[in-house]
């Protein structure tokens, strides 16, 4: 059958997607800042946001955003590795079998990124060292998936990052998802817009040396504590 260029990652997915690298970026180079506190915070708490929404689009979403859609076995991953390994990479038109399980690791390392990083604030010392050793576990699984994305565009001549941008692809009409979901989409950049705005707006929230005052503020009242 002819191929041509067809319609594969939905709206909802690629914006998701995007937002989630801007996040998990930005609150990974707040994160030893702490004159960028609250900077590193509002990060955090739109990356579990995504992750959330991710979630439930998994579920609901086209085609391709469908979680059984690339829920692959072991031997599958195994399989897929071995035709990379021998330049005989075979080509889905969604998610590979390696690709899924980068994804379900980074949605998983996310949500506990999240959970400790909330454990940190109120505190708890164990939880901010495990906020730290996940926030660099989740740091290589993205960077092998990045290797990964890298490898597939070279072995198959084909653009995945254009492809995440555009939502394109080559392949037959009957692999194609039926529509971009622009409502889910434009939604879905509301209600960040709203959650920056909303946290924003909160007294004190200051991305610069406020937070730094904020935290020397908090650490002057422990010591007065422990006097």
């Amino acid at each position: 059958m002819e191929k041509r260029s067809i319609l594969v990652w939905d709206l909802p997915t690629r914006l998701g997607h995007w937002l989630l690298v801007a996040s998990f970026a930005g609150a990974f180079l707040t994160a030893d800042s702490e004159r960028q506190r609250d900077l590193h915070v509002l990060f955090g708490v739109t990356l579990i946001g995504l992750i959330a929404f991710r979630l439930v689009w998994g579920v609901v979403g086209t085609r391709y955003a469908r979680f059984r859609s690339f829920a692959f076995g072991p031997r599958a991953v195994l399989r897929y590795l071995w035709s990379i390994a021998t330049l005989r990479s075979v080509r889905y038109v969604g998610h590979t079998p390696a690709g899924s399980w980068a994804i379900w690791l980074m949605l998983g390392l996310g949500l506990l990124v999240g959970v400790t990083g909330y454990g940190a604030a109120g505190g708890g010392e164990w939880a901010e060292e495990a906020h730290e050793a996940l926030a660099w576990a989740l740091l290589g699984v993205v960077i092998v998936h990045v290797a990964g994305v890298a490898l597939s565009s070279v072995l198959h001549r084909e653009n995945l990052v254009a492809a995440m941008i555009t939502g394109r692809k080559r392949g037959v009409l009957a692999e194609a998802i039926t529509g971009p979901r622009w409502i889910v989409g434009v939604a879905v950049a509301a209600l960040v817009a709203a959650l920056w705005l909303d946290l924003v707006s909160i007294p004190g929230f200051d991305a610069g040396a406020g937070a730094a005052e904020t935290a020397h503020a908090r650490d002057a009242a422990r010591h007065e504590e422990d006097d």
